[in-house]
């Protein structure tokens, strides 16, 4: 099997079970609701939204929230013809499937943004649940959807020690953000490279070394360098 048809497949599988997920906790849950995850305290699906980054970091603004989408989709097409160039280096698998994770979760968030204030009514705290094509229209306009985050980790939470500076006596949690799959597969992407890829960066700074080292000099051929020939 090709190396872009396994990329291309590794990107579908993570988008369909990201999308599958955002829509089902959209449908099925009022916003801030909570579902355990095998029966457990710390392991949770919370419906929340955003309007920004991953890990349910905001960029404020009508303004803010647009710009970021229009990255998003220049990053989108950066990476798709970052990883063409790597597939015709013959770069492993290891390499492209670690950017192939990233680019699948940088789609996974624009499709929310893109496309889900169109489709989807608003969720409300206890005010019912979303609709899917509503009659009335949609929450917001292209590229001003907000992103559905749902994985919430809340594995320990405590005090801080009243002598830690600043945050002393004050209220902890590990894990705080709520997340996606999407968001999951960008840090799985990322990390893997920064650990398991790391003679990947080696690669390019050989290839780049040996574009800038300066071309061998070769000596021009000079006729005071010949031997004499005297007539006989």
């Amino acid at each position: 099997m090709k190396p872009s048809v396994k990329v291309g497949i590794l990107v579908f599988l993570v988008l369909l079970a990201d999308q599958a997920l955002k829509i089902g906790v959209k449908t099925h849950m009022e916003y801030g609701a909570e579902i355990k995850i095998l029966g457990l305290d710390w392991a949770l699906l919370h419906f929340v939204e955003n309007n920004g980054m991953a890990f349910g970091w905001d960029l404020g603004g009508e303004y803010g929230k647009l710009a970021l989408s229009l990255f998003r989709i220049a990053a989108v097409i950066f990476l798709i013809l970052f990883i063409r160039q790597l597939i015709r280096e013959n770069i492993r698998f290891g390499v492209l499937a670690s950017f192939g994770l990233i680019l699948a979760g940088a789609i996974g968030n624009i499709l929310d943004s893109a496309f889900y204030g169109l489709i989807f009514s608003p969720s409300y705290y206890h005010g019912g649940l979303a609709t899917l094509f509503p009659p009335e229209g949609g929450y917001a306009g292209f590229l001003h959807g907000k992103v559905v985050d749902m994985l919430y980790f809340p594995i320990w939470q405590g005090i801080y020690p009243t002598w830690v500076p600043f945050l002393g006596g004050s209220e902890y949690f590990f894990f705080k953000p709520v997340f996606n799959i999407a968001d999951v597969s960008i840090t799985t992407g990322v990390l893997n490279i920064l650990i398991f890829q790391r003679d990947f960066f080696r690669y390019y700074q050989k290839e780049e070394e040996v574009a800038a080292a300066p071309a061998p000099v070769i000596p021009e051929s000079s006729n005071q360098d010949l031997p004499e020939v005297q007539d006989q």
